[in-house]
């Protein structure tokens, strides 16, 4: 039963009211990893974890320039400018701080 976007479900005896698009979105994302990169080729890029919307706060700022963090280390990598490799890749460089993740 669905009325105005708030389900209904009966469980444990009582009606439980929660909305879909939250609760249900929020219990099937997986758990952020310690170590991540956006580079499809990387061993450390998880594509399920890619579908939700991630956040990066480094030092205290949130930054959208991340393309590889790890928590456990402390850095991130992000693009030099408009500095390009060899393979057309964008050089990135190491930052050293305090890293968060979290998904928005």
């Amino acid at each position: 039963m669905s009325i105005n976007g708030l389900m209904f479900w009966y469980r444990f005896g009582g009606f439980q009211e929660f909305n879909t698009m939250t609760d249900i979105s929020a219990a099937a994302r997986p758990e952020l990893p310690d170590h991540l990169s956006i580079d499809p080729r990387s061993p450390f890029h998880i594509r399920a974890v890619f579908e939700h919307d991630i956040g990066i706060r480094f030092n205290g700022k949130e930054r959208n320039d991340v393309e590889e963090y790890c928590i456990s280390e402390g850095w991130v990598r992000v693009p030099a400018g408009k500095t390009l490799d060899r393979k057309g890749q964008p050089l990135l460089i190491k930052l050293k701080g305090q890293v968060e993740a979290f998904y928005r």
